[in-house]
């Protein structure tokens, strides 16, 4: 897989996982834990599927052989995984997006203490310019943070910090080791925390096909995908591809899901955007030639 792949492929899996947030809106009567459990049964299906199938060593081996990585990778996953759908509970959508979109910033800052790699200037400041865009939303169109909207973005706060982490396991590990079955842990791991809070479980079929769409559509499938493009990635260029997410959410809720942005959110997007189209195609730009005396 070639660099350019591996950008279009987490590109494609932003769009997947925007989908969570507009889907969340059309739930009949699961919500909270009930929704995180049921989510993370099918992503983890999902995971189990593609090791059948693909040919792949079995998940319990890549466990053994991953070693303390791919657990701590694992608990990353499970912590993004339920605070994801557990914050959408508590707040609107754009609340948890804009929260997440603090990964960049985490990621970079760990990417020079962790892996001693210095981030380019040209990504600290398309970093610097799409937070400023984020501000941006933060200010003029966030809901006010009080009571339950204060509690949901508190929470959100845990998606960005395990975020951060978790593409910094994944780079470390680089193309020597296949940490997919962290998915699979993760996902485990977070149906198990949330089923003794959604029991008894009472989803009916209209929310349980919604939930099975999460799972393998917003879930299991762009998280495998991500592992393949993570090794051929810098974390903090992952990261801050991962903010289209933002703009993907924002937009599907606005189509479908009847939160209209206000024009600082628009504006806020439009920056982020711009932030990405500068840093990739400062990376697409050939060093110059030493000049010959």
């Amino acid at each position: 897989m070639t660099e350019r792949q591996a950008m279009l492929l987490v590109v494609a899996c932003t769009l997947m996982w925007s989908m969570g947030g507009v889907l969340s809106r059309f739930f009949q009567t699961a919500e909270g834990f009930e929704v995180t459990f049921w989510r993370s049964v099918f992503a983890a299906l999902t995971v189990l599927a593609w090791f059948a199938f693909s040919g792949a060593r079995s998940p319990l081996r890549q466990l053994k052989a991953g070693g303390a990585a791919v657990w701590a990778s694992g608990l990353m996953w499970a912590v993004m995984f339920t605070c994801f759908m557990f914050s959408l509970s508590l707040t609107t959508v754009a609340n948890v997006l804009i929260t997440q979109s603090l990964a960049p910033v985490f990621t970079a800052l760990l990417a020079g203490v962790v892996l001693r790699r210095p981030v380019a200037p040209r990504t600290w400041l398309a970093i610097f310019v799409a937070a400023a865009g984020i501000c941006l939303m933060y200010v003029f169109d966030v809901s006010a943070l009080d009571g339950r909207h204060a509690l949901g973005v508190m929470v959100a706060l845990g998606i960005p910090v395990a975020g951060a982490i978790n593409w910094i396991l994944l780079q470390r590990a680089g193309t020597s080791m296949d940490l997919t079955s962290a998915v699979l842990l993760g996902a485990v791991i977070s149906a198990a925390l949330t089923l003794p809070m959604a029991w008894p479980l009472g989803v009916g079929l209209h929310d349980l096909g919604l939930l099975a769409v999460l799972g393998v559509f917003q879930l299991g499938i762009p998280c495998i995908l991500v592992m393949r493009a993570a090794a051929r990635l810098p974390a903090a260029q992952i990261s801050l591809l991962a903010l289209l997410e933002v703009v993907f959410g924002i937009v599907l809720t606005w189509l479908f899901g009847s939160e209209t942005p206000g024009w600082a959110t628009v504006a806020g997007g439009l920056t982020v955007l711009a932030a990405l189209v500068y840093d990739e195609v400062g990376r697409a730009q050939p060093s110059a030639a030493p000049v010959k005396s």
